[in-house]
C-alpha cells in the first residue's frame, strides 16, 4: 500500500492564465457590451448586407418601392389637372406652355417644379417665377414680367430692353413700339440706365427728338429731325445737353441752319453747318474777297 505522498498531486482551483485574462476582460464594461451588443450587431449588419446585395432582392424591393409609390401618385389628391399662369400678357402665357409642354392631369410626384421654374425664369421677358401647386389639383406659376423701356436697333434686329437693359422681346418693325424711344450703337444696351436718365432731360426738345445712338460705346449722340445731333461728352453728358437746351431756348439755336453741336469739349462748344449754310457762306465770303480785290 502506497503512502499518502506517492498519491497523484490534487489539481490547482485556480483559474489559468488565459481563463484569469478573459474574467479580467469580462470585468471591462467595454468589454461586455461589445460581446453582448457589438457582435450580435455585425452579425446582423453582415446578413442584412448581403441579403439587400443579392440581385433577386433587389429587384423584388424595387418593384415592390415602383408599386407603393404609383399607388401614393395616383391618388386623386397627388393629381394636377391644370396650369395657372398669372401676370404674364398672352404672348408670353402661350410661350410658357410651349416651352413646357405639359400633358396634364399629372401627378404632382411626376412634376420636377425646379426644373420648371428654371426653364420659365430663362425666358427673356421673364423677371421673376414663382410656382406652386395649389389645392384643386393647379400648378400655378406666378410672373413678374420684364417691361419694355426702350427699342434698341442693332445691325440684324430690333429688340426690346427694360429699364436695366435686359431683354425682353425682338420686332419686327419699329412702328410695333412707337411709344418707345429709340436707341442705336453697339453698347447702347449697356448703357440704358444713363439713357433714360438724357432722354428725360431732353424732354423739352421731344417733339424733334429721334434717338440716341452710343458711339464708341463710350458717349452719346442726341439725334433731332432735320438731320441735326448734338455731340454729348463722355463724362457729365446731362449738364452738357442742358446748356444746348438753354441756348435754345434764348438764341433758338436748333432752328438755326446747323448740323451738329459738338459738346464733347463743354469748355469750347463747336457748330457744324447745314451743307446749305455752308455753301452759302463760302459764297458771301468769295464776294467779299472779291470785293475787296478790286
Amino acid at each position: 500500500m502506497r503512502s499518502l505522498s506517492a498519491q497523484a498531486p490534487r489539481r490547482d482551483p485556480a483559474p489559468s492564465r488565459v481563463a484569469y485574462r478573459f474574467q479580467r476582460l469580462w470585468l471591462t464594461p467595454v468589454f461586455r457590451s461589445l460581446v453582448r451588443t457589438g457582435l450580435p450587431s455585425f452579425a446582423l449588419v453582415v446578413g442584412l448586407g448581403a441579403y439587400l446585395t443579392d440581385e433577386a432582392t433587389q429587384d423584388t424591393l424595387d418593384a415592390a418601392i415602383a408599386d407603393l409609390r404609383a399607388s401614393v401618385a395616383e391618388r386623386p389628391e397627388f393629381t394636377v389637372n391644370l396650369m395657372a399662369i398669372d401676370g404674364a400678357s398672352d404672348g408670353l402665357a402661350e410661350d410658357i406652355r410651349e416651352i413646357l409642354s405639359l400633358d396634364f392631369p399629372l401627378s404632382s410626384f411626376d412634376l420636377d417644379i425646379d426644373a420648371i421654374h428654371e426653364r420659365v425664369s430663362g425666358l427673356d421677358a421673364v423677371a421673376s417665377a414663382r410656382l406652386q401647386i395649389r389645392s384643386g389639383g393647379i400648378l400655378s406659376v406666378e410672373i413678374v414680367e420684364r417691361v419694355p423701356a426702350v427699342v434698341w436697333r442693332t445691325a440684324d434686329m430690333l429688340e426690346l430692353l427694360d429699364a436695366e437693359g435686359r431683354r425682353v422681346a425682338a420686332i419686327d418693325s419699329r412702328t410695333e413700339r412707337p411709344d418707345l424711344p429709340l436707341l442705336a450703337g453697339v453698347g447702347a444696351d449697356a448703357a440704358v440706365p444713363q439713357a433714360l436718365d438724357i432722354l428725360a432731360a431732353a424732354a423739352p426738345l421731344a417733339d424733334r427728338l429721334r434717338g440716341l445712338v452710343r458711339m464708341g460705346e463710350r458717349r452719346w449722340d442726341v439725334v433731332l429731325d432735320r438731320d441735326q445731333r448734338i455731340q454729348l461728352p463722355e463724362t457729365a453728358p446731362i449738364i452738357a445737353l442742358e446748356k444746348v437746351i438753354a441756348l435754345d431756348k434764348a438764341q433758338d439755336l436748333l432752328a438755326r441752319d446747323i448740323s451738329v453741336i459738338d459738346m464733347r469739349n463743354p469748355v469750347r462748344p463747336t457748330l457744324r453747318l447745314a451743307e446749305p449754310a455752308l455753301e452759302e457762306l463760302t459764297r458771301i465770303r468769295a464776294i467779299e474777297r472779291g470785293g475787296q480785290n478790286r
